[in-house]
């Protein structure tokens, strides 16, 4: 990474806390910052690198906050701002908020964290709970030292050793989003699907856990090429993860971290159908009126229901006394989106409902003769997965034998989700 500094500024450029690792860079370089950005801000040519003679500012901007990174080496960027963002987590986990108030009542840990975070401009202990276990928020002076855990110097720097609870559990969520696209004729311009593991892990001891899903390139390489398969693209693990295992043999192996993290994150590029299929007739009337005709369809299985279903459909500027009627759920105007709401608080599988608004248009200006913006919906649909992932199997391997409880829930959400009106 080659961070030859990190820096808190607020708004008007002043800094409120500063750690320099390198000493290759002078401190005063950072007075360049604030000017730079406000004049790329000007030009309309602003990105999150900024360059000068002297050196490459990498920033990240929270709560009114800028954390930058200062660096003259060829570093590789994408690993400075993800360290920028896991601060950010980290201090957001020590303070409930980063914020100036939070920055200044917290100074000498934040130094601390900071030390800890990077050396001499490289990433170290970067997870929160490893930290917490030695670096605390108690201001008065401990009679005893605090021993450094064992984690940051073994080789499961993610997980302490000698942890105990009185109920073994493991809770799994597998989390899908749908990015989709369709023209108003029905036709699907763009579709993917997105999907990410979760695990809440409560476990005793140095347990290795084993995930086997219904991956396609397994299947195949044991002969099970008919067997319903997905095939994972852009796959990223967790830390723990034994790569080279996985590999071999497409087995997920490793030593969970404590408490909740994400596991792995994947992607699929294939073709689906909308969930939930959207109908919409808009009657114009011109200088008067406008007219809205929507129907709703669920086209997954009778046995599946979304959740929290919101239809949002853009509506004119000049757009006054609105009237709905609906044959489920209920209409919300948000005259500061200039759209409608339609919620459906349980949509089953298999299912149709029908949705009128009706608006005044007192303008007689700006006749629209553009195509109009897509609908975007929103829901949540849980035991199902659009892309038929399964968990197979989750062994908890741990040398004391004890039993432990996993649990698996599957659940749908709309990613991007838009669908195009005439």
């Amino acid at each position: 990474m080659s961070a030859s500094a990190i820096y808190i500024l607020d708004v008007k450029g002043k800094v409120l806390i500063s750690r320099n690792y390198r000493g290759d860079i002078a401190p005063n370089v950072i007075e360049k910052f604030m000017p730079l950005l406000m004049e790329k801000e000007e030009e309309g040519s602003l990105t999150p690198l900024l360059q000068t003679e002297e050196c490459t500012f990498t920033y990240i901007k929270c709560n009114n906050l800028y954390v930058v990174s200062t660096t003259k080496k060829n570093a590789n960027i994408m690993l400075v701002f993800v360290f920028l963002h896991k601060i950010v987590r980290v201090m957001n986990e020590y303070f409930k908020e980063i914020e100036e108030e939070s920055i200044r009542d917290n100074f000498v840990v934040i130094y601390e964290l900071l030390d800890e975070l990077l050396d001499f401009g490289y990433p170290q202990t970067t997870d929160s709970k490893i930290l917490q276990e030695y670096i605390t928020q108690d201001g008065h002076k401990l009679e005893i030292q605090p021993r450094i855990p064992m984690a940051v110097t073994n080789a499961v720097s993610w997980r302490s050793e000698g942890l105990k609870y009185r109920k073994n559990e493991v809770f799994l969520d597998v989390i899908e989003s749908v990015n989709l696209l369709a023209s108003a004729n029905g036709n699907v311009l763009r579709s993917e699907i997105v999907g990410s593991i979760k695990m809440r892990v409560y476990l005793s001891g140095m347990p290795e856990l084993r995930l086997g899903l219904n991956d396609k390139v397994l299947f195949e390489s044991t002969g099970r090429g008919k067997s319903k398969s997905v095939e994972l693209e852009d796959v990223k693990f967790h830390q723990c993860v034994r790569l080279s295992r996985f590999e071999n043999d497409r087995t997920i192996s490793f030593i969970p971290p404590d408490g909740e993290f994400d596991l792995m994150t994947y992607r699929l590029s294939t073709h689906i159908k909308p969930l939930i299929w959207i109908e919409s007739v808009i009657e114009r009337h011109a200088h008067s009126r406008v007219e809205y005709i929507v129907k709703a369809k669920s086209q997954f299985k009778r046995r599946s229901t979304a959740n929290n279903v919101e239809v949002v459909i853009q509506v004119p500027m000049d757009a006054d006394s609105p009237k709905f009627k609906t044959t489920v759920g209920s209409v919300k105007y948000m005259p500061e989106q200039n759209s409608l709401v339609w919620s459906i608080k349980s949509f089953p599988g298999g299912k149709e409902y029908l949705m009128r608004a009706h608006f005044g248009l007192p303008s007689v200006e700006n006749e629209e003769t553009e195509g109009r913006p897509p609908i975007q919906v929103r829901f949540e649909i849980p035991y199902f997965t659009t892309s038929g992932i399964q968990v197979r199997y989750l062994k908890i391997i741990e040398k004391s034998g004890y039993q432990a409880l996993p649990w698996v829930r599957y659940i749908t959400q709309n990613g991007d989700y838009q669908l195009r009106t005439n």
